[in-house]
């Protein structure tokens, strides 16, 4: 999804098919005329890694400058870990190994945010070791997720959830027995719940240059989410929207941290307390983040014009409101909550301000529009199965 949205920013801008590499085909870029994919077996492992990226450095390096970009969290951190290396073949907007390391860790991010005045929820560890006797020191329902989410991805077992939401003591113990009963043995991340629907999370894209300055801050308000087991939290539909004082305080934080590159901030509104409850900062810019360039502000555009061709640029904080969305308007009708979005929507859909990332019309062969048009109708089908179920037995 990430990675074809970024492919069809780099070509409706600069007219560019970019390579994409991935360890299989799915069906975002399945089909597409507008990239060349590349599949590479294990692409995710160290050695394997490097070795397929020097042959794209061979390959298309001799008469070109390269530009490296991650569509997903391994990615980054492969990325980020083997930058000395790779920034001799390639363009590499990404920070170094040591602020990785200080924000990834949860306990290091959560000290961040209180130094500079985040709100954040309630979180705890459970390790491997200690599940047996884990009590949650906060009230139910809680949500329990992997803090590997490389290692969580590659385990399984029975009623597996990207996300689980435990609403009592015994609903924990089973979740915990069940995901420690699979070959996943890392920490697990246990967060109060954050009281509201899908339409109180708020996602923040940002893009910093490489002097340290943020040029590029957009703020989404999330109507639906996926509730697919493997796609709970990610994100269905978002309509631009705009908050200053948030922007304020995320930029300052990045440029004082010495921040580069992409960032994608996921965090909640609480309305008991009226505040913004940051749940974690992504290295990259998000799946969703296509939401940007539909508003009319290009994400890739500012990462090519800044490192490719040395472009300066304005600060833009976006005000544009756009309607963002994977699923049929139907779904998105169906199960949206927040009746004030619904409304918003359906007047941004009346006035031509939406886009689905999908489904671009110089990229509609007849091989994919049909792909794409079973994938969308799956929704409907996916949604009535799935929805509000985040339990382990649901």
């Amino acid at each position: 999804m990430n990675a074809y949205g970024m492919a069809r920013a780099f070509y409706e801008e600069y007219g560019i098919k970019p390579l994409v590499l991935g360890r299989s085909q799915l069906s975002a870029t399945e089909h597409s005329s507008i990239l060349h994919f590349t599949e590479v077996e294990n692409l995710n492992e160290q050695a394997v890694f490097l070795a397929a990226l020097r042959q794209v450095a061979k390959v298309y390096g001799q008469d070109k400058r390269l530009l490296l970009l991650a569509c997903g969290d391994d990615y980054a951190k492969l990325i980020i870990k083997n930058k000395p290396v790779l920034q001799q073949y390639f363009t590499v907007p990404y920070i170094d190994e040591s602020l990785m390391d200080r924000i990834l860790l949860k306990e290091n991010f959560y000290k961040m945010c209180e130094t500079y005045n985040f709100a954040y929820p309630k979180t705890t560890l459970c390790t491997y070791d200690d599940y047996e006797t884990f009590e949650v020191p906060f009230q139910y329902p809680i949500i329990i997720k992997a803090s590997n989410s490389v290692a969580y991805w590659a385990c399984s077992f029975p009623g597996k959830k990207k996300v689980f939401v435990a609403h009592d003591e015994a609903e924990k113990q089973a979740i915990l027995q069940a995901i420690y009963a699979s070959t996943y043995k890392d920490t697990l991340v246990i967060q109060e719940f954050i009281p509201g629907d899908d339409s109180y999370m708020r996602v923040l894209n940002a893009y910093v240059n490489k002097d340290g300055k943020v040029k590029l801050m957009c703020l989404g308000n999330p109507i639906l989410e996926e509730h697919s087991p493997e796609g709970i939290g990610s994100y269905a539909a978002i309509i631009t929207t705009y908050d200053k004082e948030l922007m304020d305080k995320i930029k300052f934080f990045l440029e004082d941290i010495g921040y580069t590159g992409f960032a994608n901030f996921d965090m909640k509104y609480d309305e008991r307390d009226g505040q913004y409850k940051l749940f974690e900062i992504n290295l990259r810019n998000g799946r969703s983040s296509y939401y940007v360039t539909a508003s009319g502000h290009n994400l890739m555009k500012y990462v090519a014009d800044d490192h490719m061709l040395n472009k300066p640029q304005d600060v833009v904080y976006v005000q544009d409101e756009h309607l963002w969305t994977v699923i049929p308007h139907g779904v998105l009708f169906k199960y949206a909550d927040n009746q004030q979005m619904i409304n918003k929507a359906k007047q941004l859909i009346k006035a031509g301000k939406v886009t689905n990332s999908l489904f671009y019309k110089k990229d509609l062969n007849p091989k994919r529009w049909v792909k794409l048009q079973l994938h969308t109708l799956n929704h409907y089908r996916k949604y009535k199965k799935y929805f509000n179920k985040k339990g382990l037995s649901e």
